[in-house]
């Protein structure tokens, strides 16, 4: 199969584009500025912005398959660079339209759990409008909602060391935000799963990984890791939110109320449909098995250990 990867040369992007070579398809990473050497071998580059679609019309054309990763961040604010509705949105009209026009049948689209056109941040709003997007097209098309990804080059650990600090740190709310991290070598195999099977046409599915942990836990993890122990003092979301509005307009503070808003909501799921590409949530990576702390990171979720 020949396949775009819009977004090949991010953190997901360059182990998916290594997975589907490794698999023998034919790879090009799509991006506003590829860098030849970060890409996998055997990869091809090249120059596109997703928000322009004169800019990638003919490199789509004549693919089998388009994956679209361009995202950015929930967590940090785009100021100063394209919105999430510029990015998510528009993006993915440019990518339907090019992939329809251009003959391609097979599109994979990475969308965010709770993805919702209503929702209550302007990253959740503009993903959830991108999956309808992708929906009335005549693609074949598949619907990717993870959790929170995590692994070497990915912004989880770097951006929770950002929001704090070791020894003594405050979190909105105490920490008390789920998420249910998935590990990026057990994301990416099945993103190729789901371009491979046909079984997965038409498909929406929410990905996480074996275990629930709040903002506070991954606080911990994170300086255990360094062999720093942290004592988390909470603060009030609301007086959070109105220090986080103090500080909107200052450009090096990467973090605003709409991302505080982000906190409010846990990034789990109900029913994790890793199944559906025959793994058992057991068996994926947790996050403190990634950090090395093996000893102290079981592989069974707070909700069965209650």
């Amino acid at each position: 199969m020949n396949v775009l990867v819009a977004g090949g040369s991010g953190f997901i992007g360059t182990t998916l584009c290594a997975e589907l070579v490794e698999r023998g398809h034919a790879v090009t990473a799509l991006s506003r500025s590829p860098d030849d050497a970060g890409l996998p071998d055997g990869v091809a580059p090249a120059i596109g912005d997703v928000s322009a679609y004169e800019s990638i019309a003919d490199t789509v054309a004549g693919h089998d398959a388009v994956v679209n990763l361009v995202s950015l961040s929930p967590l940090y604010d785009p100021r100063g660079g394209p919105s999430h509705e510029e990015s998510h949105l528009g993006g993915t009209e440019n990518l339907v339209r090019a992939a329809d026009a251009g003959g391609v049948s097979r599109f994979l689209q990475m969308s965010a759990l709770g993805a919702d056109p209503n929702g209550d941040t302007a990253y959740i709003r503009a993903k959830g409008r991108a999956e309808a997007v992708v929906r009335e097209s005549d693609l074949e098309w598949t619907i990717v909602r993870p959790s929170v990804v995590f692994g070497d080059g990915g912004e989880f650990v770097a951006f929770t060391k950002t929001l704090t600090t070791p020894y003594v740190t405050g979190l909105p709310g105490g920490g008390k935000t789920r998420f249910q991290p998935i590990w990026v070598g057990d994301l990416v195999p099945m993103l190729a799963d789901a371009l491979e099977d046909d079984a997965h046409v038409g498909e929406t599915y929410d990905l996480a990984g074996p275990q629930i942990t709040t903002l506070a836990d991954v606080t911990k993890l994170v300086y255990a890791a360094e062999g720093k122990d942290v004592t988390i003092v909470p603060i009030p979301m609301g007086l959070a939110k109105i220090g986080l509005a103090a500080v909107d307009s200052l450009p090096f503070v990467p973090f605003g109320p709409d991302q505080a808003r982000s906190l409010e909501f846990d990034n789990t799921v109900a029913d994790n449909d890793v199944t559906a590409f025959g793994r058992d949530p057991a068996d994926l990576r947790t996050l403190g098995s990634y950090l090395g702390l093996d000893g102290t990171d079981h592989r069974r979720t707070r909700s069965e250990t209650a």
